[in-house]
């Protein structure tokens, strides 16, 4: 974690690659970059969230390509966050992975794309629990609950990127 004040300090190659691993939109990068200064945390988290309020379809796609599936092992540049993230399904509980395995199964069939959820705070039978209840969603319910949980995360990521 750094400081605000170095953030905002930062050359803007420095500062988009501190923030890259919050969320794979280049877009939402260049655009928290390009607002700098910012006053204080408040202040940057507002205008994270403003920005991220505009996405919609196309850039919950780019950012899936960078989320695992739940319950399964992440890898790339976002691995590290995402396996702390997931730590309450990684518990070894067989029939809990086989559920969200086929779980993730039938959204994939049903919305195209992976499930995408908050984990940080919850359990692995809530994620689950969540996962059934969005298969009922309609694609245009389902597109606004994955953008809801992807700013969720990527405002958490942030927070946890970027101190006093």
């Amino acid at each position: 974690m750094i400081a605000l004040n170095h953030f905002n300090q930062l050359p803007g190659n420095e500062a988009a690659a501190l923030l890259q691993p919050c969320v794979a939109i280049p877009g939402w990068t260049a655009a928290l970059v390009a607002a700098r200064p910012f006053a204080s945390l408040v202040a940057l988290q507002q205008t994270a969230r403003e920005i991220a309020g505009a996405w919609g379809r196309a850039e919950l796609e780019q950012a899936l390509s960078a989320h695992p599936r739940i319950g399964e092992k992440p890898a790339g540049s976002h691995a590290a966050l995402s396996r702390q993230e997931q730590s309450a399904v990684d518990d070894g509980d067989a029939q809990l992975a086989r559920a969200l395995r086929e779980g993730n199964a039938r959204y994939e069939a049903r919305f195209s794309r992976i499930f995408l959820i908050r984990a940080k705070g919850r359990s692995g039978e809530e994620i689950l629990h969540a996962l059934e209840q969005r298969l009922t969603n309609s694609d245009a319910e389902e597109i606004t609950a994955a953008l809801e949980q992807l700013r969720e995360i990527t405002l958490l990521r942030l927070a946890g990127a970027i101190g006093e």
